[in-house]
């Protein structure tokens, strides 16, 4: 998690941006946008005149006003209900988030408007709101997701200095699991070289209570390479070059892009699983470990037929 020494609140005027997720295999929408965290957000400081490096480090933008515009748009004549996903590039249990209490918000304008959604989060912070998710989930209104790249605490201290330990986040898989939320587990990003622990972590959070669990491969849009770099350089230097090297390679880039300095594939339809040999053995090894331990049998059905407007609005339903 980020050092959130500064932030600063701006006003939504939208709040939900349609995205085609391969990794959660539906279209969903996503409300991440109320406070930006994890390393593919990076470029978003840029585009706000922010630096991505130390700028996105102790930084937030914080839009305060985010569920009364979720309420209204949730309320609009015709609206046609989708599955949406709170938090799928940004974390939305930032540290700040027990002051500004947004994403409890989001997920009390949800509840209220009987609208089905997921979270996916890094952080213990989830568990605060197990009083809203546990009774939607019985309805088929709620699941959760929590992303454990590795169990290795040491890299993940390197990896994500603020965030949950593993073990802490494998305690929250537990506890969404036993207030009978359907849980999910994200090993993501897999990093060549570095993140070689796949199938520990599903086994672990299948241990913990996890039905159902999805990756993606490292991405390094924009400014993300060159900090990627600087990472690298500094935490593994004697590997780094071939880090890098495996990365592109992951993302099917051809001489003339490597030469050209890219070390990332922006197409929609392979930037997350990635493609050519190495892709495929990557998820060959998620499959593999999936079918052992049982995961990915059912998915989580929600229920999209229960959305009711009018008590967005604010009236009452006579059903």
């Amino acid at each position: 998690m980020r050092t959130q020494n500064r932030g600063r609140n701006e006003v939504a005027s939208a709040c939900a941006a349609h995205v085609g997720s391969p990794s959660l295999k539906t279209q969903e929408r996503d409300l991440s946008r109320a406070i930006s965290y994890n390393c593919y957000a990076r470029p978003t400081h840029s585009y706000l005149n922010l630096s991505p490096g130390l700028d996105f480090e102790t930084q937030i933008i914080a839009k305060h006003n985010i569920a009364e515009v979720l309420r209204g748009e949730l309320a609009r004549p015709g609206h046609v209900p989708q599955l949406l996903n709170i938090g799928s590039a940004t974390d939305c249990y930032q540290p700040v988030e027990r002051e500004l209490r947004l994403t409890r918000g989001l997920i009390e304008v949800l509840g209220e408007a009987r609208y089905p959604f997921s979270v996916i989060t890094k952080s213990s912070g989830v568990e605060r709101d197990l009083d809203l998710l546990a009774p939607l989930a019985r309805d088929r209104l709620a699941a959760a997701y929590v992303t454990i790249t590795t169990l290795d605490a040491a890299l993940a201290r390197r990896l994500e200095p603020r965030a949950a330990a593993p073990h802490r986040r494998l305690r929250t898989i537990r506890a969404l699991a036993e207030a009978g939320v359907p849980v999910g587990v994200s090993v993501a990003p897999q990093i060549p070289f570095i993140t070689e622990d796949m199938e520990q972590v599903l086994e672990a959070a299948r241990d913990a209570g996890a039905t159902t669990a999805f990756y993606t491969v490292v991405r390094l849009p924009w400014e993300v390479a060159p900090l990627m770099r600087e990472w690298l350089a500094l935490h593994y230097p004697q590997r780094a070059a071939r880090v890098m090297a495996r990365i592109q390679d992951l993302h099917g880039l051809s001489a003339e892009a490597r030469a050209a300095g890219k070390s990332y594939q922006s197409d929609f339809a392979t930037r997350m699983k990635g493609t050519g040999l190495w892709a495929d053995l990557v998820r060959q090894r998620f499959a593999t470990a999936c079918r052992r331990l049982g995961l990915n049998r059912q998915r989580v059905e929600l229920d999209l037929s229960q959305y009711r407007p009018g008590l967005a609005r604010g009236q009452g339903s006579l059903f």
